[in-house]
């Protein structure tokens, strides 16, 4: 069980809550059934999936990764522990999604039923042998900052909130944007493991230098979008900046050295929670109409 739990990333449930039930929240101004089982299900069962898949079939590339065996990642050193291991984890992300999944897109249209489904795709297809997105660049981007977005594009479609919507697009597509920089900076660490390990990445394919350039202007677009909110929302574009601040400490980092920007992962990771803070509080000042 402690292995599952691991597996889950326990440091990250929030990243994936919280977008649905503000998302959710924000759109319907009620508590009900479905904001909970939402919730739950974007908290563990979704994270075990997306990153206990991930654990699975990586295995022999974490085993020679130096940063895996903490808060980024368990690794089972013993094989044989190994495969038990993996095994439960796999059983654990079928039992625990499915019902959720279920129950999810029984309450919701078409519409909603469609955004779950790809959403959920995504997780798996980032990961799963025979699509493995994770190896393909820029898709391995993509298809990361739709893990984080996904929750919260699925709650707006789920409240028939239009996407197009003057106060909507650029807070998701802000949120692509920075979902999408943060994968790009996370590759940077592993390119020479990943280049070891015949995986591709964002990273691997254009280096590390250009990589950190690449993460920096998409934090920087993130920013310039949440400009084209109304007062006092447009406050939020300042929060983008402080993952500019940080990913650019490597602006010129080389392949050699990737597993410097390590550190400024191990940033990333502890500044979600004061940013994270931050938007609750202009969630909050949204909600009561404060200008």
């Amino acid at each position: 069980m402690g292995a599952i739990v691991r597996a889950s990333r326990p440091i990250s449930w929030i990243n994936t809550a919280y977008p649905f039930a503000a998302g959710y929240l924000m759109a319907t101004r009620e508590i009900d059934a479905v904001l909970i089982v939402g919730t739950l299900f974007f908290l563990v069962p979704y994270n075990l999936l997306m990153y206990g898949i991930n654990d699975v079939f990586d295995y022999e590339s974490d085993l020679a990764n130096p940063r895996k065996g903490g808060v980024e990642g368990d690794v089972v050193r013993d094989r044989a522990q190994a495969a038990r291991v993996h095994r439960a984890i796999l059983w654990a992300c079928v039992i625990t999604v499915v019902p959720f999944m279920a129950l999810l897109l029984w309450v919701g249209d078409g519409w909603a039923a469609l955004t779950l489904i790809l959403v959920v795709f995504g997780v798996i297809a980032y990961s799963a042998p025979g699509l493995r997105f994770k190896e393909r660049p820029f898709l391995d981007s993509l298809t990361s900052a739709l893990h984080f977005a996904g929750p919260l594009l699925y709650a707006l479609v789920l409240a028939d909130v239009p996407l197009t919507g003057a106060t909507v697009w650029p807070v998701w597509l802000a949120f692509v944007l920075w979902g999408m920089a943060s994968h790009a900076f996370g590759a940077v660490q592993d390119v020479r493991a990943d280049r070891e390990g015949g995986i591709g990445s964002v990273a691997t394919v254009i280096g590390a230098r250009a990589t950190v350039r690449l993460a920096v202007a998409l934090y920087a677009a993130a920013a310039v979008l949440l400009l084209f909110l109304p007062w006092p929302s447009l406050l939020a574009a300042a929060l983008p900046l402080a993952y500019v601040a940080s990913t650019a400490r490597f602006w010129n980092v080389t392949d050699a050295a990737c597993e410097d920007a390590n550190r400024g992962w191990r940033t990333f990771l502890w500044l979600n929670q004061p940013v994270g803070f931050f938007v609750t509080v202009l969630l909050i000042v949204a909600w009561n109409g404060w200008s």
